[in-house]
């Protein structure tokens, strides 16, 4: 080969990486709920991918995409860089473990109350015409509930329930399945603090007050029931994580590459091929093998916190880039993915085996006596809290990345 003609080859694969990476970054523009924003047929994926995958731009592309993370990520775990800094964020992530309930309860009870208001059940494809369930006082009162935290488990428990009945009624659920996640987390680590549950809960444990010698709940179901749930509140990063990762797999598989010509249209409606120059179905692979990677990762429990970002992002981009979505069918996406980045990824994740090296054992993290400080409520005795902190420096071995 003549070294004009090297040189010409090295640029072109130049052009390709960096085309590949600036689709990989604004892939999260088409990677919304696609249903919320296009009524169009779902097409034929076995003839779309087929298309697509003899594009040699697409393949391309993605393929150095494909490298160019997996190779990230590879001289990540062989280097460790910055490790004072990852340290030091991971410390200051734990701080914020107090405030683990009120985050999942606002992640939740957000869109709750929009979604009743709105007129829709959990997502935007089941409306109050498609369901017997009186929808608006439903979201309405289930939000309102977990946003001042009143009877936090109860009501967690009967939307979730709920949710698990009508779900083969209306399969179209599934795209909301982040409420599984986040309602089964809440029935864990119950209201916390600040809420409604806490304040009961001091006056009813403080034998001088008025309100003891008649409540007839905290002794009898309140307290049972916090001691039945303590073993497993240090798996509420797991439940998140699990929820969040099938969450956007199934995104990836149901909106994008078995709905292509749903996915196609976007790309058209919102005019992406001019912002970038690309072949559409580049921008519908890019989304869905993002999402997909995404999922995987989480389910795995591997970069968790990288993951968690990235997803945040993806979701930052969708909102900015489709005017059309639904900014409150997205809050309990975001509100999910920052409990992950305070928790880590929890038990039975990957990180937990490559990251726990004996060289960062002095960095704290969300352990699960810092998930059960974080959810806990008064003792029966004193109407005292466990301090977050101390729980971290005491099981720093007990978490993830």
């Amino acid at each position: 080969m003549r070294p004009r003609s090297r040189h010409v080859v090295a640029a072109s694969a130049a052009k390709v990486g960096a085309l590949a990476a600036f689709v990989a970054a604004a892939s999260g523009v088409a990677a919304a709920h696609v249903e919320y924003v296009t009524d169009a047929e779902n097409g034929d994926p076995i003839a779309f991918l087929t298309s697509a995958l003899s594009d040699p731009v697409v393949v391309l592309a993605l393929g150095a995409g494909g490298v160019a993370v997996v190779g990230t990520m590879a001289g990540y775990l062989r280097v460790q860089p910055l490790r004072a800094d990852v340290a030091a964020i991971r410390r200051a992530l734990v701080d914020y473990a107090d405030l683990l309930p009120w985050l999942l309860r606002l992640s939740i009870g957000l869109p709750m109350v929009g979604a009743g208001f709105a007129g829709y059940l959990f997502t935007p494809l089941v409306t109050a015409a498609d369901t017997a369930v009186p929808v608006r006082l439903f979201g309405v009162a289930v939000g309102f509930a977990l946003l001042f935290g009143l009877a936090t488990r109860f009501v967690a428990g009967v939307a979730l329930a709920s949710y698990l009945v009508l779900l083969p009624v209306h399969p179209s659920l599934f795209f909301a399945f982040e409420y599984v996640a986040g309602l089964l987390a809440i029935g864990i680590v119950g209201g916390g603090r600040p809420s409604a549950d806490h304040v009961i809960a001091r006056l009813a444990a403080n034998d001088e007050t008025v309100y003891s010698r008649f409540d007839p709940f905290y002794r009898r179901i309140a307290v049972p029931a916090g001691e039945a749930l303590d073993p497993y509140r240090r798996y509420v990063p797991t439940v998140v994580r699990i929820g969040m990762g099938i969450v956007f797999a199934y995104l990836a598989l149901a909106e994008k590459l078995l709905a292509p010509n749903q996915a196609l249209a976007v790309v058209e409606q919102y005019g992406l091929s001019t912002l970038l120059p690309v072949p559409p179905e580049l921008w519908v692979l890019g989304a869905a093998v993002t999402e997909l990677f995404l999922g995987v990762l989480l389910v795995a429990g591997l970069f968790t916190r990288a993951a968690s970002t990235a997803a945040f992002v993806v979701f930052t981009t969708t909102l900015f880039g489709l005017a059309d979505d639904p900014v409150l069918a997205h809050i309990s996406l975001f509100g999910l993915v920052s409990v992950l980045l305070v928790t880590g990824a929890g038990p039975f994740s990957a990180d937990l085996a490559v990251f726990r090296s004996p060289n960062e054992r002095g960095a704290p993290e969300m352990g699960p006596d810092a998930v059960r400080a974080a959810a806990s409520e008064p003792s029966e005795a004193s109407g005292t809290t466990r301090s977050v902190e101390r729980s971290a420096d005491r099981n720093p071995n007990d978490a993830d990345r």
